[in-house]
């Protein structure tokens, strides 16, 4: 028997169907991936699942004794509650009271709460509480956590890790998870597939990071304008299935459409054709006229672009020996970097290492205790703040925009707000609504808005990818990889990092920071072994990553002088790196011009795959010019 049938659903918040007559079968010990847009009714779908809301219309079928969890998108407020008590609630407030009451009572003798001794032990009695209070123990042993930590102090990503300790402490026979992957560093993410990937119940679950999708799903389950439909197999069996129903639907609505054109015609003959016209055939285009109505037609795509500056020189950033520490505790130490026009750098480390301090010490926000920085000329930098913090959640979406006005200059013209949001996936409607009627990825995609309005040639991203939907995040991926200027990026996605940097910080111990040259993929093969999250076995033979900035550094053994031909070789570096800069912003300036996708898909992919061959062979002179000019301006050897 299945675990949960869903058969003939169909349930609207007060709009369209978010389940139009849907139908669903869970099996024991899947791991189905549930994607869609923003908006489609993903979180809804997770809620009716576990019993929080009934369907309008159809029946939901669960097994006999069938135990569900589910890890909610939004950290609650839980002020007040440890870190045990959070956990404990898995089996019910009640529940968690008591089995805290008589945990804190055990350790201290007094219950801190208002239940007296003896009203705990009854509790406890009642509800079996012991037994309840050894898993929870065991869940808290098994992740990691201190139970008396209260919940309140706690990061971001620990939060999630309670409550997905809550969610487990059940043993559910079915595991909800909506976007648990939020606010985790890569660290906690991979310790979290490798979880998942023991874990022998059923599990659903809704995530925008494609590499956690593709490493957990053995099945793809689309919510798609209210409907349900299953692709079996991975992911990319999906992408490749999805296209085709999608060029089958465009080839069928346009037949309908054009059968549906010629019958109104027919309809609107003259006088003498309407007195002999067919009756059955009036009833037929009444009919496809209701069906027409009811069409809900592929919801559009984000368009939009990234506005760029001014060119800003060479030089972007050069940083020498810069240390930073905060209460006594390095955050930076001894870092030295060099950044260059075009560089897409990405920062990865823990929560709470000091990414965002990184950023600001680079941007010269904050100064270094010692150590010395230098900006380029002509630097105009937006920044994309984590906490979304300039979005003021009591106006309007468009107030969020300008200063009452009702128009935006973007790209270097005036437009109207309304017509810019829409290339942000806002109806006109939402425009207009106040921001805080906003959901996580309608925030992020606003704020999105707010950035790319303005002319910039130093882009920062600090987490710009919490809570988008796939097709936002490869939009923006496209526009990053079309941008001409400098990116600093914050992210913990990797298939972000892999597809749009090209060059990595990371963040190690006491404050020191290592080089990788490419994505994060690229770094995985460079680590060393020691480096490796534990459990991990490596996917290819490492080999030695950049070193660490700083103290290390020192231990290096003396470089020897540059030979005649290296000399030459330096010489004539910097002109062949002007030479590709100038072809590749010609190109990336074709490759934006408003017509350009009219022309023939050859010459188009001809295009992408030249400048992808270009880009590759600037990073790769970059990297051998920053290798011999530090020879030859280093120490010779003894």
């Amino acid at each position: 028997m299945p675990l949960i049938q869903l058969a003939q659903v169909t349930l609207a918040l007060g709009g369209p169907p978010l389940l139009d007559e849907a139908n669903l079968v869970l099996d024991k010990g899947e791991r189905v991936c549930l994607i869609g847009r923003n908006g489609m009714g993903k979180t809804t779908l997770l809620r009716l699942l576990a019993g929080e809301m009934p369907p309008d219309q159809g029946e939901v079928v669960r097994a006999p004794g069938l135990r569900i969890a589910r890890l909610p998108q939004e950290v609650p407020e839980l002020g007040g509650l440890s870190t045990l008590e959070v956990v404990a609630r898995g089996f019910g407030d009640e529940a968690g009271r008591a089995v805290a009451a008589w945990h804190q009572m055990e350790k201290t003798g007094v219950t801190g709460c208002a239940l007296t001794p003896d009203q705990v032990h009854d509790a406890m009695l009642h509800l079996d509480g012991w037994g309840m209070e050894s898993a929870v123990l065991a869940q808290l042993t098994r992740m990691q956590l201190d139970g008396s930590a209260p919940f309140a102090s706690l990061s971001g990503g620990t939060r999630r890790r309670v409550l997905l300790a809550q969610a487990l402490v059940t043993s559910p026979d079915l595991l909800l998870l909506d976007e648990p992957t939020n606010h985790l560093d890569i660290q906690a993410v991979e310790w979290l597939e490798n979880f998942l990937l023991t874990w022998p119940q059923a599990l659903l679950f809704v995530t925008h990071d494609r590499a956690f999708l593709r490493r957990l799903a053995t099945r793809i389950l689309e919510l798609d304008r209210g409907r349900l439909t299953s692709w079996p197999g991975n992911y990319q069996n999906y992408l490749d299935g999805k296209q085709a129903a999608l060029e089958v639907e465009s080839k069928q609505n346009a037949l309908f459409d054009k059968k549906l054109a010629l019958e109104e015609v027919w309809i609107r003959k003259g006088v003498k054709e309407r007195r002999t016209r067919n009756e059955g055939r009036v009833r037929a285009l009444l009919e496809m006229r209701k069906q027409r109505r009811a069409r809900r037609d592929t919801p559009g795509s984000a368009s939009f672009t990234i506005s760029d500056g001014q060119r800003s020189g060479r030089l972007v950033i050069e940083a020498r020996k810069l240390t930073y520490a905060w209460e006594n505790k390095p955050i930076v130490r001894d870092f030295s970097t060099t950044i260059l026009r075009g560089d897409k750098v990405g920062i990865i480390g823990p929560n709470g290492c000091g990414k965002t301090t990184l950023i600001n010490l680079l941007l010269g926000r904050i100064a270094p205790e010692s150590g010395n920085l230098r900006l380029g000329s002509g630097i105009e930098v937006c920044y994309f703040d984590q906490h979304r913090s300039v979005i003021d959640p009591n106006v309007s979406v468009m107030e969020n925009l300008s200063d009452g006005g009702d128009t935006i200059r973007a790209g270097g013209r005036s437009r109207h707000l309304i017509s810019y949001l829409q290339e942000f996936l806002f109806t006109p409607d939402q425009a207009r609504a106040p921001a805080s009627t906003l959901s996580g990825g309608e925030r992020n995609r606003l704020m999105l808005a707010r950035l790319f309005a303005k002319p910039s040639n130093l882009l920062v991203l600090d987490e710009p990818t919490n809570d988008l939907d796939v097709e936002t995040l490869e939009l923006l991926e496209e526009q990053l990889l079309l941008y001409p200027g400098t990116v600093l990026l914050v992210s913990h996605d990797r298939a972000f990092l892999d597809n749009v940097v090209t060059s990595i910080f990371i963040f190690q111990e006491n404050g020191l920071l290592a080089e990788s040259v490419g994505g994060y993929e690229d770094w995985l093969a460079q680590r060393p072994e020691a480096d490796a999250p534990a459990g991990e076995e490596s996917r290819k033979t490492p080999s030695p990553t950049l070193p660490p900035r700083g103290e290390n550094s020192k231990k290096a053994p003396a470089t020897k002088r540059l030979s005649f031909r290296e000399n030459r070789e330096l010489e004539e570096l910097p002109p062949r790196i002007e030479q590709l800069e100038r072809e590749i912003a010609t190109l990336q300036t074709r490759l934006a011009a408003p017509d350009y996708y009219r022309r023939p898909p050859a010459e188009i992919n001809t295009d992408h795959i030249r400048l992808g061959a270009l880009e590759t062979e600037l990073a790769a002179l970059f990297h051998r010019w920053e290798s011999l000019e530090a020879r030859s301006s280093g120490p010779a050897d003894s």
